[in-house]
């Protein structure tokens, strides 16, 4: 069987080893890699706030690893199977983001909070907060919980400061169950592009934050841990001085969304661009356009389309083509490259670009140095 493994292995240490990857390959420069990850823990030290990064981004037990060691108190999981992963892995401090509420996906919850160390998970339902501890005391286990707050999306979350008083009574009342603080996670804001408007955003979805944990505060709830902010609003977020802790997770690699965002206010971006997906040209015969094989399956749609970091002309305009091809277009392009060339790709999104993979190609310049398995690949339920 063709797999990554069996397929690369063997190029692993080989100086100029990822011009033979075999393509199209997921590619991780682990020098930018380590670079990004020391930024954000430095600029979260700066302020003084924890950071627990959204492991979404990266599914990889390798990775998460790699910024516990950096200073992070652990990450995020979206989903009880992503936890479930990193957990095996050996990773602790894992917030589960999204409420757990199927009966089978809180039983596995209940199993998981007996030996994972460290395990918090939101609620945003009294009777759901409720069975989470019927299946705790089936397990003789404990667990930590934040309470989500609807951020204005109506995708999760108690909608209201009086909705989240109600539900941190019961969770008072429940014997397993140890209201730890709040999450609120506005990721509709995080791609605003211009930088400003996305401060006036968050600076007023904020002050509805600060409502609610006023509320909470005034029934005798105090909110020890305020977790959220992403990569689009971390700075931001400093400034208003609200969180406790980041869930940042997309500054690791880079992806075109984030690119076209104003991180900083002042156009500079202080994360590097790690991840890539390496393709290669297989049909030039058309002056303006060349064929790769990298198509639907290789990337993410929803992001828009990539773009060329190297290998091509950057102003080469990116087409799908189909499940396995793509277009790149430009002037004179079928005469510069030929079948065979290899070109690398800024992927348009790449929490979902990630989940198209099994391993990440890990290299430092031109040579594989390594292969990690996306350990939570899939894990979605």
């Amino acid at each position: 069987m063709a797999d990554d493994l069996s397929l690369h292995a063997h190029l692993i240490g080989r100086q100029g080893s990822r011009a033979d990857l075999n393509t199209p390959v997921l590619v991780l420069d682990v020098d930018a890699l380590d670079r990004n990850i020391a930024a954000m823990a430095a600029t979260a030290a700066r302020h003084g706030v924890a950071l627990r990064p959204h492991a979404k981004t990266h599914k990889s037990v390798d990775i998460a690893r790699r910024q516990i060691a950096a200073g992070a108190v652990g990450v995020c999981c979206a989903k009880i199977g992503e936890a479930e992963a990193l957990a095996g892995g050996g990773i602790a401090g894992i917030l589960i983001t999204s409420p757990v509420a199927a009966p089978r996906a809180i039983e596995r919850l209940a199993k998981l909070a007996a030996h994972a160390d460290g395990l918090i998970a939101v609620v945003d339902h009294p009777d759901v907060a409720a069975r989470i501890d019927a299946a705790l005391a089936a397990e003789d286990a404990r667990l930590d919980v934040l309470i989500d707050i609807d951020p204005g999306i109506a995708r999760t979350g108690v909608a209201s400061p009086e909705a989240a008083v109600a539900l941190a009574r019961t969770i008072a009342a429940l014997p397993r169950l140890a209201l730890r603080g709040v999450q609120f996670y506005c990721g509709s804001q995080q791609h605003i592009a211009d930088h400003a408007e996305r401060a006036a955003a968050i600076a007023e979805r904020t002050r509805y934050l600060e409502s609610v944990i006023a509320a909470l505060a005034g029934a005798g709830f105090a909110s020890g841990i305020v977790s959220g902010s992403g990569t689009g609003t971390h700075r931001i977020d400093m400034d208003l001085g609200v969180f406790t802790e980041y869930q940042a997770g997309s500054y690791v690699f880079m992806d075109k969304q984030y690119l076209d965002c104003d991180l900083t206010g002042d156009g500079a971006c202080p994360f590097e661009v790690a991840l890539g997906v390496d393709a290669r040209v297989v049909s030039a015969n058309h002056e303006r356009l060349v064929t790769i094989d990298a198509g639907f399956k290789a990337l993410s749609t929803d992001g828009g389309v990539a773009v060329v970091r190297r290998g091509a002309p950057e102003s080469a305009q990116f087409a799908f083509m189909g499940d396995e091809h793509a277009a790149l277009v430009a002037p004179g392009i079928g005469a510069m490259l030929a079948p065979g060339d290899p070109v690398t790709l800024t992927v348009p999104h790449c929490d979902p670009t990630v989940n198209l993979y099994d391993h990440y190609h890990v290299v430092s310049g031109d040579t594989l140095v390594a292969i990690w398995p996306v350990s939570a690949r899939g894990r979605a339920r």
